[in-house]
């Protein structure tokens, strides 16, 4: 088996290559009462294990990755052997702590089944719009974005052409959204955004001046805003919302390589708008709604199914590739928007 260590923590930087190590191993040959032996098909890259890097992940749900262990993070494997009695040979099964290995045994009890008809036998889907990622878009709009069918709310979504931003800007919509508007760094993400995930607009921030296109394109301003990416497009975005307006905070990404705590402070003069304007800006952790998993992973399955939600993936094969694109996620030329698109499958076989 093929596996990937970390080998050196990053505290407060962009991750390198340096940091990681692959390698090869054997596993046992015997599988014991309770375990599985999977093959693993893909693994999932997200800007929150940035954060698993650190001895202090700055969070009370995630365990730092440990020097010269094998990182882990969501993964979708097949079941090759079997002494556990949920689980039989060919079953597909997932974890959101899958070992960055290419075949590893693993207690079924840390296991889910996976169903893939449920994602038309897309089983990347599962780590993204029907996984963790669309989890976070669906819950975080329905727990924290406090959207009402008929009340004529606009969304603003930044980092919108990232996996959750995607998800988020069409799952507004379908939640009771009457405009939703997306903010990403380049003409062909904010083409992609209108064109085939139904934004009504897109604000491209390298290029447009952010202040300027929100006055025209949220003429009544903005209800509610999910945000990926913190920093300055969040003030900007914070100082034309509506009195009693909600933030769902989802990510940080501009945040992420500063020693700063999270979710960040804002600066004075946003944090004077959020209290006048009585805006809420709650930390949401996806982590603590999993009572509602499984009807929400049914939903969004619903509406994958019916075309109503729109998925686009880049898969990259081979273990050894994994390492390259978590590093870009946190290249400094990204860091402001794009790192929340970094949910990306890494296809292991």
């Amino acid at each position: 088996s093929f596996l990937y260590k970390l080998v050196l923590n990053s505290k407060n930087g962009v991750p390198v290559a340096e940091n990681f190590r692959l390698e090869q191993s054997t596993i046992p040959d015997t599988v014991q009462e309770g375990q599985v032996r999977v093959r693993t098909l893909y693994l999932s890259v997200d800007p929150y294990m940035r954060c698993r890097m650190n001895e202090d992940t700055g969070s009370d749900y995630l365990l730092p990755w440990q020097l010269s262990e094998v990182a882990d993070g969501g993964g979708i494997g097949v079941v090759e052997e079997s002494k556990n009695n949920n689980f039989a040979k060919g079953d597909y099964v997932t974890s959101f702590n899958w070992p960055w290995q290419t075949v590893a045994i693993l207690d079924g009890s840390l296991l889910q089944k996976l169903v893939p008809q449920l994602v038309n036998g897309c089983l990347s889907y599962f780590l993204g719009a029907a996984g963790i990622t669309g989890l976070t878009a669906l819950l975080g709009i329905r727990e924290k974005g406090h959207v009402t069918v008929g009340a004529n709310q606009t969304m603003v979504v930044s980092g919108a052409a990232g996996a959750c931003g995607s998800l988020a800007g069409q799952i507004g919509r379908l939640e009771g959204c009457s405009r939703v508007v997306g903010i990403a760094g380049t003409d062909e993400k904010c083409s992609i955004l209108v064109s085939e995930m139904g934004f009504d607009a897109a604000i491209n921030y390298k290029k447009e001046n952010v202040a300027e296109q929100l006055r025209k394109l949220c003429p009544g301003g903005v209800d509610v805003y999910f945000d990926n990416v913190g920093g300055d497009i969040s003030d900007t975005v914070i100082s034309q919302m509506n009195q009693n307006s909600h933030i769902i905070l989802c990510g940080q990404i501009s945040q992420y390589n500063k020693d700063v705590p999270y979710p960040p402070p804002l600066p004075p003069d946003t944090e004077k708008i959020q209290k006048e304007r009585n805006i809420t800006r709650e930390r949401f952790l996806v982590l603590n709604y999993m009572d509602k998993q499984e009807a929400s992973v049914l939903q969004l399955c619903q509406w994958i199914q019916e075309g109503k939600l729109k998925v686009r993936e880049t898969v990259i094969k081979g273990l050894a590739n994994i390492g390259g694109k978590f590093f870009r996620s946190f290249s400094k030329n990204k860091a402001k928007c794009n790192g929340s698109r970094g949910h990306l499958p890494i296809q292991t076989s």
